[in-house]
């Protein structure tokens, strides 16, 4: 509360305020009081409208440049990008189906070798003594053979005999036991005789296993290639028993290669057969190589959380060049455009600064103008609606369009009032003068 104020008053209650007013000067001095309060507030108010003048001035001294660059007609050609290793057409893992020890190798790393062309060799002394074991079992299963039907033809004769002397005697002789005894003979002696040819069948048998492992003592090769692996030396024990040991690795024709990438599960529905494609490889920076797409599996491989899918692409080495195993980043055209209306992807993602979009906002935003030219943070594109901005007196006016591929530098206009020169906006930048 204003003490002062209350004083004054009172005194103005009585008969004689007035004569105290003047006797003390109250009333000069609280004219002079509110006299300076005013005062007060007018400067205050100057101040303000002073300081909103410097502002809108300074403002007006701030410019924007914005930067252009034209829409132009030109090929368009969109690829996606995936990584992978070079492989053999046909590559051949070379084993041994039997257990022994090396004896001899005859093809090295990075030879060329022919169908059934001699690779390396195992001891054969122990396959060789079966084989003669065998041999020797046949032999002595076709003599028992002979000899049962020997004792067959004799079985034979005797109750032939039998037979006669008993038809001879009217029945009397020889008895029923003998006859029965002579027949019991005759079968057994068949018997003796299929027992033998079936022994003689199975030595046979025997043989012709042990012939068929003598004969892969011997290890050649399945197809005409190259030697990519030796992992044998003489002298090596090979143990087939459990696991068949690879002991060559050969690759089929390297003239003829493929590609393997993994494509992107967002990549992989622009993917199909066909498809012409260019790779790098390390050990040839410089070099683009040149490739088609021979197969998208349906397979789906997830590493990592990363889902992909394993393309096959054809690939023609006729210089040798590449080799099995190199790394490859390939680019596959997925859509080419010959003669398209092109705008660049900056004009795209260009938007006008605040100080722009508040240029028309009254006298507030002239004298408090925005302090940001950068633009707004890029927003996602509608793949069916974008807009462009061209300069108009000065200042950006947008252009709607219809967007449609794009590889990541020019996109195609497919519908809008574009025209091939004209300048779209791409950036814009605070100029101070």
């Amino acid at each position: 509360m204003d003490t002062g104020n209350d004083f004054v008053n009172e005194l103005r209650e009585t008969p004689a305020s007035s004569e105290i007013e003047r006797t003390l000067g109250l009333r000069e001095s609280l004219a002079a009081r509110m006299k300076n309060r005013w005062l007060g507030y007018g400067g205050l108010a100057a101040l303000v409208l002073l300081a909103l003048l410097v502002l809108a001035l300074r403002g007006g001294n701030d410019g924007v440049r914005f930067t252009t660059q034209p829409a132009r007609r030109g090929e368009l050609t969109v690829t996606v990008t995936a990584t992978g290793t070079l492989q053999p057409t046909n590559q051949v893992d070379v084993s041994s189906v039997i257990s022994g020890i090396v004896l001899s190798v005859s093809a090295d790393f990075n030879d060329t070798v022919k169908v059934g062309q001699e690779l390396a060799r195992l001891e054969t002394t122990k396959l060789e003594a079966q084989v003669q074991l065998s041999r020797a079992a046949i032999d002595s299963a076709e003599a028992l053979v002979k000899q049962s039907q020997a004792n067959l033809a004799q079985a034979e004769s005797q109750i032939a005999r039998l037979e006669h002397v008993r038809e001879l005697s009217g029945g009397k002789v020889p008895s029923q036991a003998d006859l029965d005894t002579a027949k019991a003979a005759l079968l057994s002696a068949r018997a003796s005789v299929s027992s033998n040819q079936a022994a003689v069948t199975q030595a046979k048998a025997t043989l012709a296993s042990q012939l068929f492992d003598l004969s892969k003592a011997t290890i050649v090769s399945p197809i005409n290639g190259l030697v990519l692996v030796r992992s044998v030396e003489p002298g090596q024990t090979v143990a087939a028993s459990l696991q068949a040991p690879v002991l060559f690795t050969l690759a089929e024709d390297l003239t003829r290669m493929e590609l393997h990438v993994s494509v992107d599960e967002a990549d992989v529905g622009q993917v199909s057969e066909g498809q012409a494609a260019t790779f790098t490889v390390d050990a040839w920076p410089d070099r683009h190589f040149n490739a088609k797409v021979q197969q998208v599996r349906y397979g789906a491989q997830t590493i990592e959380g990363v889902v992909t899918y394993e393309t096959v692409l054809e690939v023609d080495n006729g210089e040798k060049l590449l080799r099995p195993g190199m790394t490859a980043t390939a680019e596959i055209t997925v859509n080419h455009l010959a003669d398209a209306l092109l705008v660049p992807n900056a004009a795209l993602r260009f938007q006008p600064p605040a100080r722009e979009a508040g240029a028309q906002g009254g006298l507030l935003s002239a004298l408090l103008p925005m302090r940001r030219f950068g633009g707004r943070p890029s927003e996602p594109l509608n793949p069916k609606q974008a807009r462009v901005y061209v300069l108009e007196n000065g200042h950006p006016k947008a252009v709607p369009i219809s967007p449609g591929p794009s590889d990541g530098t020019w996109t195609q206009v497919k519908s809008g009032e574009i025209q091939p020169e004209t300048e779209l906006v791409t950036d814009s930048v605070a100029v101070h003068k």
